[in-house]
C-alpha cells in the first residue's frame, strides 16, 4: 500500500515521521513549508509537487490541515484524480458538518473517505502515542487500522462520517473546562497565600484530580508557553463545538467561559503560544 500525507504541520511532520519509520512502501507527501517537506524526504519519504499529486500517487492518503476550508478546497481539487480503490483519511479537527460534505463529495468517486482526528499533543505525535477517534464506514476502518497504528496507542471506532470529529470537539471542549477550573483555583490558592507546590500536591488528592495540570504545571510555573497545542488551534476548536451545539439545540454555558478565555488570549497576542497560556486570561481578570 502506497501512502501520501498532506499537510506537515506542528503535528502532520512526527506523525508523518512515523509512518515513514514503519511503513514498507512508499510514503509520498506534500506542504505549502518547503523546509517541512524535506525533513520528511530526509526520512526517507518521496516529495510531490501538491496535494494531487500525492493523490493521484497514494493509495492511503491522510491530510492534516489547518481549517475545514483547506480540507474542502484540496479534496474538491483532486476530485479529478480520486478513484474506486483509494481511501482519503483527514486527520484534522474540522467542522463535523464540513468533514460529511467532503465524505459525500470524495465517496462520488468510487473512493472512500474517513476521519480520524488525534488526540494529545506534540509529545504524543513524536512518540506514536496519540488517541485517534474514526468516523466512516466500519470495513474502511479495518483496512484502515494498521496505518493508524503507527501513530497512535489508542484507535477508537466512533461510528459514521463525522463521529470521530463529534468525539474530539467533545473533548477538547471538556479539555477547556477542566482548563479554566484549573486556573481560576489556582489564581484563587494562590492569593490565599498557598504555594504552587502546595496546591498541587492537595489536587492531586482530589476526585478532581486531572492530566491537565501535570502535563502543564511546568510551563504555569515558568510562564513557559513554547507550542505544543496553540490557543488559535484550541480557540478553533471551541468555536466548532460553538457551531455544533447549535445546531443540536444543546445549551453550553460552561463552553461559553471558555470562549471568554480564548477571545481574550487571541485578541492578547497569544494566538501562536501554547494553550497553557489561558491562565494569563484569568489572572487579568484578578482584582477586577
Amino acid at each position: 500500500m502506497k501512502i501520501g500525507f498532506i499537510g506537515l504541520g506542528i503535528m502532520g511532520e512526527s506523525m508523518c515521521a512515523n509512518i515513514v519509520k514503519k511503513h514498507d512502501s512508499d510514503v509520498y507527501v506534500c506542504d505549502l513549508v518547503q523546509s517541512q517537506v524535506d525533513k520528511l524526504v530526509a526520512e526517507g519519504a518521496i516529495a510531490c509537487k501538491d496535494a494531487i499529486e500525492v493523490i493521484e500517487k497514494a493509495d492511503t492518503i491522510f491530510s492534516m490541515m489547518p481549517t475545514s476550508d483547506h480540507t474542502r478546497q484540496v479534496y474538491k481539487s483532486a476530485l479529478h484524480v480520486l478513484c474506486k480503490g483509494k481511501i482519503c483519511v483527514d486527520m484534522a479537527t474540522i467542522d463535523p458538518s464540513a468533514s460529511i460534505e467532503v465524505a459525500e463529495m470524495v465517496k462520488e468517486t468510487g473512493a472512500q473517505f474517513m476521519d480520524a482526528p488525534v488526540l494529545k499533543s506534540k509529545s504524543a505525535a513524536i512518540t506514536g502515542e496519540l488517541g485517534i477517534v474514526v468516523g466512516g464506514d466500519k470495513e474502511v476502518f479495518d483496512i484502515i487500522c494498521p496505518i493508524l497504528d503507527y501513530m497512535g496507542t489508542t484507535v477508537l471506532y466512533m461510528g459514521s462520517n463525522g463521529k470521530g470529529l463529534v468525539a474530539k470537539i467533545c473533548a477538547n471542549t471538556m479539555l477547556g473546562g477542566v482548563q479554566n477550573a484549573v486556573n481560576e483555583t489556582l489564581i484563587l490558592a494562590e492569593a490565599n497565600g498557598l504555594s504552587l507546590d502546595d496546591y498541587v500536591a492537595a489536587m492531586a488528592l482530589s476526585t478532581g484530580s486531572n492530566a491537565y495540570l501535570p502535563a502543564k504545571l511546568n510551563a504555569i510555573r515558568n510562564a513557559d508557553y513554547t507550542t505544543a497545542f496553540s490557543v488559535e488551534n484550541m480557540n478553533k476548536d471551541l468555536h466548532i463545538c460553538e457551531a455544533l451545539a447549535k445546531e443540536s439545540n444543546v445549551a453550553m454555558p460552561g463552553l461559553d467561559n471558555a470562549l471568554d478565555v480564548y477571545t481574550w488570549l487571541m485578541d492578547n497576542g497569544y494566538a501562536k503560544q501554547d494553550y497553557a497560556a489561558s491562565i494569563e486570561a484569568v489572572r487579568s481578570q484578578k482584582g477586577q
